[in-house]
Order: C-alpha cells, then sequence, then structure tokens
C-alpha cells in the first residue's frame, strides 16, 4: 500500500548521467553529514545484491528532497554539496537507469515511482513515497541501493580521496599535495574528482575554494576547468614546506634542458620556493647549463666540498640571485659560492726544504729573475709558494699568483714551479702589481706590463 506522495518536480534531468554519477551524489551526502555533525565514518558495504551507503547522522527528511540552497552548507567550507538537487539528480538517474532506491530513517521510508502530477493528469513526474519508518530507532540514514553493479560502486566510490588510496605528501591551509599515481593527476576539491591532468607532478586536493573555483564548480562536479583551479595550486605548493616536496620538483627541474619538466614547475614563483626549500635543508649550488661548462674548475671545487649541483634555467638563476633561503642564508649560484668559497679560504703554504729538487732550482733563481726588473721592490717583504690559492679576481679558476700589499707578499702557487718559463712569468706578473699599484685588466697595469716586457728584452738584447 502506498504511503504518502511527494512530487519531486522532475521530468528529464542530467540525461548523460551514469549510475555511478548518481552513487556519488548519495556517497557526498552521506559525507556531509558525517562532516557536519562530527559523526563516525558511514558505511559503503553490499548486503546479498544490494548495497548500502551508511551515515550516522540526523536522519533524512522528506523536507530534504525539495530543490533549495542547503543554508548549512554554504556555510560550512568543507562539505561536498552546495545547489540542494544533487540528491534528486540522483534519484531521477536511477529511476532513468531502472535502479531500485530505498532510503531509510527514523523518519520514514522513502521509494519511489511515477505518478501523475497533482490537477495536470497528462504530467507524468517523479514522486517520493513516504511510508512510516520500518527502523524507528535507526540512527542516521541508509540509503539502499538495488541494481547497481560492483562496477558502478567502484567508479563512484574511486570519485573520492577516502577511498582512492592516493597518498597525501604534505597539507597546507590551501590544500593537500598527493602522489601522483599511474598517467594522471587527480584534482580533488574538499576531496572529490572534478577533473584529471596529465601533465602534472602531483595530484591535489583543494581545500580553501576561490571565486573562480565556486564558480566553475557546477552540479555535475566534472570539467573544472584548470584556469579555475591553478591558482589554487599554485598557493599549495607555495606554502609547502618539506623535504620530500622540494626534492621532487627540484629534480623535476633538472628535466628542463630535455623539456620533461611538468606544468608545475613552468610556474616560475614556484621553481624559486623549490629551490630555497632546498638550499635549506642541504649543501647545494645552482649552476645554469652554461656555466657547468664554462666554470667546470668551480663546478669540481663543489662537489669536493659535498655540495651537490642542481642545474637550473637562465630564468631562474635571475630570480635567486641574492634571494634567502628557508633558513635566511643566501642562496648559492656560482657567484655566490665562489664569494664564500674565496672568504673561508686557506693557503697551503710550502717549507722550501719540502719543495722537490727540480722546483727548488727553479724558485732559487728568484733574485736573477727579479734583476731584469730592477730587483726585487721594497715593498715585497717575502715571495712564499702556496699548495693552493684564491680564486681570479675575474674568473672561476685559481689564481697562478698574487700580490697581497696588507702584508708584503708575493704568493706564487706550486704548480708554476714546473718550469722557468711558467714561474718567471707568474712572478713578474705580480711584481708589476707591486710596482704599478694597479689590478688586472686596467690600462695602468698594462702600462706596466709593457714596460717590464721592453725592459727585459731590452737587457738580454744589450747583452749580446
Amino acid at each position: 500500500m502506498y504511503g504518502k506522495k511527494f512530487d519531486l518536480n522532475i521530468e528529464k534531468i542530467l540525461e548523460d548521467w551514469e549510475v555511478y554519477h548518481a552513487i556519488r551524489e548519495v556517497i557526498a551526502n552521506a559525507i556531509d553529514e558525517e562532516i557536519l555533525t562530527g559523526t563516525k565514518n558511514i558505511e559503503i558495504y553490499k548486503d546479498k545484491r544490494k548495497w548500502h551507503v551508511r551515515d550516522f547522522g540526523r536522519g533524512l527528511r522528506y523536507e530534504h528532497l525539495t530543490q533549495k540552497e542547503d543554508e548549512e552548507k554554504l556555510s560550512n567550507p568543507n562539505v561536498i554539496g552546495k545547489f540542494g538537487i544533487g540528491l534528486k539528480d540522483s534519484l531521477a538517474t536511477f529511476d532513468r537507469k531502472g535502479v531500485k532506491v530505498l532510503i531509510k530513517t527514523k523518519y520514514g521510508d522513502i521509494t519511489l515511482d511515477k505518478s501523475e502530477k497533482h490537477d495536470f493528469e497528462d504530467l507524468i513526474t517523479l514522486h517520493a513515497i513516504i511510508n512510516p519508518p520500518s527502523e524507528k530507532d535507526l540512527v542516521g540514514t541508509d540509503f539502499v541501493i538495488d541494481g547497481c553493479t560492483n562496477k558502478d560502486m567502484e567508479k563512484a566510490k574511486a570519485l573520492f580521496l577516502r577511498f582512492s588510496g592516493d597518498k597525501k605528501l604534505e597539507e597546507t591551509q590551501y590544500g593537500e599535495v598527493l602522489e601522483k599515481k599511474g598517467e594522471l593527476s587527480k584534482i580533488y576539491i574538499n576531496g572529490v574528482r572534478v577533473a584529471e591532468e596529465d601533465n602534472f607532478l602531483f595530484s591535489y586536493n583543494i581545500t580553501s575554494l576561490t571565486k573562480a573555483i565556486k564558480k566553475a564548480l557546477n552540479r555535475e562536479r566534472t570539467n573544472v576547468g584548470r584556469a579555475a583551479y591553478s591558482g589554487r595550486v599554485k598557493s599549495i605548493l607555495l606554502a609547502c614546506q618539506s623535504k620530500p616536496i622540494a626534492k621532487f620538483l627540484v629534480d623535476d627541474l633538472k628535466g628542463f634542458t630535455a623539456g620533461t619538466t611538468h606544468d608545475e614547475l613552468k610556474w616560475l614563483d614556484v621553481s624559486v620556493h623549490a629551490c630555497q626549500l632546498l638550499s635549506s635543508m642541504e649543501k647545494v649550488v645552482f649552476f645554469t647549463p652554461e656555466e657547468l661548462m664554462y666554470a667546470a674548475d668551480m663546478v669540481n671545487k663543489a662537489r669536493s666540498d659535498g655540495y651537490e649541483i642542481i642545474p637550473i634555467p637562465e630564468s631562474i638563476k635571475g630570480k635567486i640571485k641574492g634571494l634567502k633561503d628557508a633558513s635566511g642564508k643566501t642562496m648559492l649560484d656560482l657567484d655566490q659560492f665562489r664569494v664564500e668559497w674565496n672568504e673561508s679560504f686557506e693557503f697551503n703554504f710550502i717549507d722550501k726544504k719540502d719543495l722537490t729538487k727540480q722546483e727548488r732550482k727553479i724558485f732559487e733563481m728568484t733574485d736573477k729573475i727579479l734583476g731584469f726588473v730592477g730587483g726585487k721592490p721594497k715593498q715585497v717583504k717575502v715571495i712564499k709558494i702556496s699548495e693552493t690559492m684564491r680564486l681570479e679576481t675575474h674568473s672561476f679558476a685559481e689564481a697562478a699568483g698574487l700580490w697581497d700589499a696588507s702584508t708584503g707578499t708575493v704568493i706564487i702557487k706550486r704548480n708554476q714551479l714546473k718550469n722557468l718559463r711558467n714561474y718567471a712569468g707568474t712572478l713578474l706578473h705580480e711584481i708589476t702589481h707591486v710596482k704599478s699599484g694597479a689590478s688586472d685588466i686596467s690600462s695602468r697595469f698594462e702600462q706596466h706590463l709593457t714596460f717590464v716586457i721592453g725592459s727585459i728584452i731590452s737587457k738580454i738584447l744589450n747583452q749580446k
């Protein structure tokens, strides 16, 4: 015997929906009730051939079948439903697909039937049939679905983050970064999948909705375009602070020369943020591909000092230059590494007695070499040999020699003692700095160097 009829005012609606779309709405409503009431997790199970979607909230009433926006849901940022029509859409789809439903609560049992519209016998619409409750003490709502397949249920559940098995990598105030599984990344909004991306590095669950997302989030919850959620995805990444996320991003960034980076790394501020995070967590130096070639000596120094070399494009180099990382220290690009390497440099001076016989023989010709330019200048107190040397002023290679005016010391790198030509050339180069008081790449230094060369040649020729 029929109970009371409740006209759902439905003729045809969302005809492209499949059964799993309708189940999705039932699950979404159950999860919303769980969130709103703080009750235990919903249950989805099969009883013989019927599927149950069960929540433990307040119980559905027939008044909830009216079409209107739900003020309670609109005011809660964490729930899924907003439109007040999802349940009716699902009921219409179930009826169209020949799937029987029974909604059980302590307020009554609800089934579906077609009937003429009141006072309009020629119009047949879908009605909810309200009967007395079969379980008067039932807690929550038990939505019984008779006629859907296991595949329908699995497809519906796969649209929800909680049933997907996707691993959360980091949570921020804007949403969660999820590990990507398979070829496609998933975009969830409050735990419901709304889109897929084929060239994202991660999947995402957006929990703080922007106006653009709210506007794009249609009743169907599908085909939400990237333009709506890309800003929020970027905000999620910029709020990340964990090492795994930084490593994922920076490792992906290394593929920029091969064109294999994912789309998140095309956002410059995301790439810079990832570099900042990694810099604060590990010993890294950032080099452009060009620098890796022409500053190979610095690359080797960095590696020997325990640094990892991170290749970056020129666009990022310009952004990180002088920038502080997450720990407050200046990030190391090639120029900054050179500065810090020089500041921490220590000479390894070699005593004359520790030179080889051939090295000593060349070093003992120092006074004779200086005789070609008038002897050792009075400013020079000592000439030393060092195993190590600071970097040249205008390059990234170690200098062959240097003049330290503060201590009156000329320092020559030990490898220059391999032959007389190298040692004499380097020694006279530094003596020219002493006499000219000028640095390299200056007209004053070049004039003095020209004078030195001329003096030496003149003496040699006059001796003949």
